[in-house]
């Protein structure tokens, strides 16, 4: 498995590696920053560097199906490494930042909606949460509001682990309805957003709400009887 150094610090762009495998879908590596996609985060992009100054870059980074460490894909038509090689793994640092302060507003949102999770998808422009919320009216004005409220109030972020039958003890952290967080690996990682929010989440976030930045709600489409997609978007003019 690959260390996946971003668990621990989402802030970290860089890290030197090894290579450990490469093929036709792309390069493993022993550790890595680089976000594999999952959860409704897309995947990292950026480029490994070896110590002669050759480049490869990587416009994605998803799980092996088969070892589910962390693949790296490379452009196409470039020169792959060789196993054994040392790299420098750099992240599109401005990329990787816009999908940590959307990926922690659309926690917010869980705390201003109360609905189960049915769906959802985070982006560096917009992101987007599906709600199971029949006979529910909203109003995209008052969510707006609320959200750039907790937005402005800079609640702390705070990441810790616990095992599985703490998580199968405590089924009211689990938001999402559709998809149930990871066990059976002995722990699972919980976002906790200090007196608003907690839920079991392996994505990159930032260090306390007042990153996120300026957000406003778009459209609120009705995707079922009971489903119910809102979108976000920045509001600060990048």
């Amino acid at each position: 498995m690959t260390e996946e150094i971003f668990r621990q610090d989402s802030y970290s762009r860089s890290c030197e590696a090894t290579v450990v495998r490469v093929d036709d879908n792309g390069i493993i590596l022993d550790r890595t920053v680089f976000y594999p996609e999952g959860g409704g985060q897309l995947g990292d992009t950026g480029v490994l560097r070896a110590a002669n100054g050759r480049e490869v870059l990587i416009v994605n980074t998803h799980k092996d199906r088969e070892s589910g460490a962390s693949l790296h894909a490379p452009a196409e038509g470039s020169v792959p490494f060789l196993v054994g090689e040392i790299v420098t793994a750099e992240i599109d640092w401005e990329r990787r930042y816009r999908l940590m302060r959307m990926h922690t507003c659309l926690h917010l949102l869980c705390a201003v909606i109360d609905g189960g999770v049915t769906g959802g998808s985070v982006g560096t422009d917009k992101g987007r949460l599906d709600f199971n919320l029949p006979d529910t009216s909203l109003d995209k004005n008052a969510i707006t509001s609320s959200l750039n409220d907790l937005i402005a109030a800079d609640y702390p972020l705070t990441a810790s682990w616990i095992d599985d039958a703490e998580l199968d003890a405590s089924p009211n952290l689990v938001r999402t309805m559709s998809v149930k967080p990871p066990s059976g690996q002995g722990r699972v990682r919980v976002i906790d957003i200090a007196g608003v929010d907690i839920q079991p989440c392996g994505g990159t976030h930032v260090r306390s709400t007042g990153e996120v930045g300026p957000v406003r709600i778009g459209k609120i489409e009705n995707k079922g009887r009971q489903n119910r997609r809102i979108n976000v978007y920045f509001d600060d003019g990048t």
